[in-house]
């Protein structure tokens, strides 16, 4: 069932998005801080041996991607190198509405990968003074952003304590009348906890009741690990909702920079579309044609992806039992990532980087996080050089030397 937001909030209280040009009171840019995670990444990712803490899945190349369909390599090479559409090709917008019940075309905008899209999101919807609930843990765009435009974000905290799941009571109590919008994420990065279909529906009649926007990060949709359990889109249930995807994730395809935005309100995609004009204007051709490719071979591109998963899950389930004595995790029910922490309660870093040093296995700090969740560090299990990162770190966790750091 599809909710609509209340029409009866005081004037002014929630501001509907238009289409005419406004003045950005506060720059979105001058008080962004040093993104933690991706300066980590940025650092090590590229030099490390063994990557066991990646948040995406094994990719393909381009010659297994054309493999997937004839004629695909001859329709490649005919393609014109100009710029592409702003709001992203025609089909591609056809094909990404077609994951979303009830969505058309229009209700698609692309982006260059998910990162651009959580920008013109913030940039397009927030001013001063908002107020932006979200859910915790997260990616650091997704406060961030909001943060430097000069907002007031306010955490809903999933604890593990809980299954890594926030508690739909504890957000209607941080909601109040200068609530803007709510931000989660599910399957969720770093926890890979899984929100089931009535939680979702919860949490947007919650949204719809304050009249507020829902931001949902569901870049691991189509990577939950049970049949039947594909999480619905938070833009079917509900006219304010905004699904966040892209195709680095599941589909394991990060060098396309293809993601996208998919809501029901026209208006504020148009406000979204009038940023997106000062980042990146338009995708790449080549990108795009490629992600519309792989959209109409998705379940082929997505078993592969589940059986590499998968697979490695297995291996990480019987490595965590094994060191039960350091290690303790809620088990992730979606997506290629989980979020162990040592059982000491001791800062995960000094372990991290020790680890790197002697094994060359990359273990990112939950530190990077915030500092509440400096006993953990994040796994990633969706790359095929899994079971060898595995095979590097356990022996040094066997050996003791581990503790000493």
């Amino acid at each position: 069932m599809a909710l609509r937001a209340r029409a009866d909030r005081p004037p002014g209280a929630h501001r509907a998005p238009t289409n005419r040009p406004r003045r950005i009171e506060k720059g979105p840019l001058v008080n962004l801080p040093p993104f933690l995670l991706e300066r980590y990444f940025a650092e090590h990712e590229f030099s490390a041996p063994h990557l066991l803490c990646v948040s995406d899945c094994e990719a393909l190349t381009v010659g297994q991607l054309l493999d997937l369909e004839p004629g695909g390599r001859e329709a490649l090479e005919r393609l014109p190198l100009g710029y592409s559409e702003s709001a992203g090709h025609p089909e591609l917008r056809a094909l990404i509405a077609g994951l979303h019940g009830g969505l058309a075309p229009e209700d698609v905008l692309v982006h260059v990968g998910a990162q651009e899209a959580v920008f013109t999101f913030a940039t397009a919807l927030l001013e001063p003074g908002d107020e932006v609930v979200v859910h915790v843990p997260c990616y650091q765009s997704l406060f961030q952003v909001a943060a430097s435009r000069g907002c007031r974000v306010i955490p809903w905290t999933a604890r593990e304590e809980n299954g890594w799941l926030p508690d739909p009571d504890e957000l209607e109590s941080l909601m109040g009348e200068r609530t803007r919008a709510v931000v989660l994420n599910f399957p969720h990065n770093p926890t890979g906890a899984r929100l089931d279909r009535s939680g979702l529906e919860r949490v947007a009649r919650i949204a719809a009741r304050r009249g507020c926007w829902l931001f949902s990060d569901e870049v691991y949709r189509f990577l939950e690990y049970g049949p039947g359990e594909t999480a619905q889109p938070a833009c079917e249930l509900y006219e304010r909702a905004v699904s966040l995807g892209v195709m680095s994730k599941s589909f394991g395809l990060a060098g396309l920079r293809v993601g996208w935005a998919a809501c029901r309100d026209r208006g504020l995609l148009a406000e979204m579309a009038r940023v997106k004009d000062y980042t990146t204007i338009c995708g790449t051709a080549p990108g795009e044609f490629l992600a519309c490719l792989a959209l109409r071979r998705r379940e082929q591109v997505l078993e592969r992806t589940r059986a590499v998963t998968l697979g490695n899950l297995e291996l990480l389930r019987g490595f965590m039992e094994r060191r039960k004595d350091l290690l303790h995790w809620v088990e992730p029910s979606g997506g290629p990532i989980a979020f162990p922490r040592l059982a000491s309660g001791a800062d995960a870093r000094p372990f991290c980087e020790a680890a790197l040093a002697a094994t060359g296995v990359l273990l990112l700090p939950g530190a990077l996080y915030g500092e509440a969740w400096k006993a953990h560090f994040r796994v990633g299990f969706g790359r095929a050089g899994f079971a060898a990162g595995l095979a590097a770190l356990e022996p040094w966790l066997a050996s003791g030397r581990a503790c000493a750091s």
